[in-house]
């Protein structure tokens, strides 16, 4: 049975149980109150009777007079002709009068004149009014008793008895049943009325669900949003926050964001465009974590319920994907030294084989000279640690191929070996791949700059270029621009849109950077025109604790 079903039927059984009740209430109120006003009716008129002064001289007569009244005497005399014309013209059951014996002087029933009356009479006598109801020698009535005094201030000298059948007291009972029935039926059909009109309210607010099922969906629903990563954030069409786990809190940095409109929540321009409810897809960068949003518009009967955005984290995704590109350029470096130093020996075999072991020799002495590793790569001597060699000389081949110059400052002093290849490879290589596409757009001769130092187990680098520096001035070059947060199809972000902060190179290397501690900023922003006028382009410096393993002695020092 459905819920709204057994709604009805409760309500209709609670109204059908309080209409039972109220009207046994009211039926057994109507009877207290007939027979209350019976009461009232006996009693007034019985004391209206006792204070009639032919009433009290004639009760009066009978009462000194020793003897007993004579019934043939009293059917024809005053005392019954009154009893009768009262009893007549107010419809009661009986007017009977008494002396102070109990001995009836007036009696609907003339046969039983001049005899006691069968109800008790005694407590009347002693001056006190009666109302009860009693069974007499006509049956049940409701009736009141009343003394009747001859003088005031001496004791009774009779009765006043007068008294109203049950049925003449109870006649106007079921007009006052059938009132109060309909009443109930009238309260039964509005009950009825009003659940059906409930019922199709909470339907259309519930989209036809279910209590039980309504259960069901916020159970699942939050064993589903809390016990999965990526975070959930809906928004109804009133632009207020209706679903947000703790996910999508942590990654969107909210704070109880539930039951708040989206506008006060402080949210980048990135996430308040997916809420159009159109649905897209983009990335942002919210603090020092890049995020992919996807936001579906959600629509139930042709009925928009809002938008729900889905937010991943692929901060560690991008961090991996740049690592996983500085090896695939280093290994393709190595290949093209592999393929030179191919070559090389080819050129050293022939001169061997036509015995022209001079020339062999010198040409062999040039390739000593100039290194095996990194030969195009200006002051690549000034960096001993082979790891660096061979990374910048894999980059250095990428930007040669693009027209840059690759240098090695002369301020350059690394003690020590490298040992976080990986996070080192990931912030130097994002900081070079800025500063060559940087000196692309600018003007010959364009180079890179790089400075290394170290601070015991700490690298210090810095990254020039000959670019233009940060544009527009002033811009955060940390911060994704509007191009990158658009949908990516099919073509790289990465050759778009600015050469400074297009992408996610530079949040990504300072959030490696932080995570061990260090930092990524930029020392200069640049301008001028490029350094062909004397300007130069941007400088970034890195900070990467822990990173170096200082050597052991001076030695190294002394050879520098």
């Amino acid at each position: 049975m459905r819920f709204a079903t057994r709604l009805l039927l409760v309500q209709l059984a609670t109204v059908a149980a309080v209409v039972t009740v109220c009207t046994l209430v009211f039926g057994w109120l109507g009877v207290q109150q007939l027979r209350a006003e019976s009461e009232a009716t006996a009693l007034n008129i019985a004391r209206t009777l006792a204070e009639d002064p032919d009433v009290r001289q004639l009760v009066a007569e009978f009462s000194t007079d020793p003897g007993t009244p004579a019934a043939a005497a009293l059917r024809d005399g005053p005392l019954q002709e009154i009893s009768v014309d009262v009893a007549d013209r107010t419809a009661a059951l009986f007017v009977v009068i008494t002396d102070d014996h109990g001995i009836r002087l007036a009696h609907p029933n003339q046969d039983l004149l001049g005899q006691v009356v069968s109800t008790p009479f005694e407590e009347v006598l002693r001056g006190t009014e009666v109302v009860d109801w009693e069974v007499g020698t006509l049956g049940e009535s409701a009736r009141a008793k009343v003394p009747i005094y001859a003088t005031a201030g001496e004791p009774p000298v009779g009765e006043v008895s007068v008294g109203f059948e049950r049925a003449s007291v109870f006649d106007e009972l079921p007009a006052l049943i059938a009132t109060i029935a309909v009443a109930g039926v009238a309260a039964l059909g509005l009950a009825a009325l009003a659940t059906l009109l409930l019922r199709r309210r909470f339907e259309r607010l519930t989209l036809g669900l279910q209590p039980e099922d309504l259960v069901a969906l916020v159970q699942n629903q939050a064993a589903v949003l809390e016990g999965v990563g990526d975070g959930v954030f809906a928004v109804d069409p009133e632009g207020v926050v209706r679903v947000c786990n703790s996910a999508a809190e942590r990654m969107l940095q909210l704070d109880s964001p539930v039951g708040r409109r989206v506008s006060s929540l402080g949210l980048d321009d990135t996430v308040r465009r997916l809420l159009d409810g159109r649905g897209a897809s983009a990335e942002t960068v919210v603090g020092d974590r890049v995020l992919y949003l996807d936001a579906r518009p959600v629509v139930r009967a042709d009925r928009p319920l809002g938008v729900v955005v889905v937010v991943r984290d692929r901060t560690d995704i991008e961090a991996l994907a740049g690592r996983l590109e500085t090896v695939r350029a280093t290994t393709e470096a190595l290949r093209v030294q592999r393929h030179e130093f191919a070559n090389r020996l080819h050129v050293v075999s022939g001169l061997l084989d036509a015995d022209r072991g001079r020339e062999a020799r010198a040409f062999l002495d040039e390739l000593t000279h100039r290194g095996s590793v990194g030969g195009d790569v200006e002051g690549i001597e000034r960096v001993p640690d082979p790891f660096l060699q061979s990374f910048l000389g894999a980059t250095a081949v990428t930007a040669r191929e693009r027209g840059v110059a690759l240098v090695i400052t002369d301020d350059t002093l690394l003690l020590g070996e490298v040992t976080a290849a990986e996070d080192v490879a990931a912030v130097l290589g994002n900081l070079v791949d800025n500063a060559i596409r940087a000196a692309v757009a600018g003007v010959e001769p364009r180079r890179v700059e790089v400075t290394l130092l170290t601070d015991g187990s700490e690298l210090v680098l810095t990254v020039a270029d000959s670019g233009a520096g940060i544009t527009p001035p002033g811009r955060d070059p940390f911060a994704p621009t509007t191009e990158t947060i658009a949908v990516r199809s099919g073509s790289d972000a990465s050759d778009a849109g600015p050469v400074h902060g297009h992408g996610y190179g530079l949040p990504l290397s300072r959030d490696l950077a932080r995570r061990r501690g260090g930092d990524v900023w930029l020392i200069s922003p640049g301008g001028g025109g490029g350094s062909g006028d004397g300007g130069h382009g941007a400088v970034f410096g890195a900070r990467i604790p822990s990173a170096v393993r200082p050597p052991d002695d001076d030695r190294q020092l002394e050879e520098q």
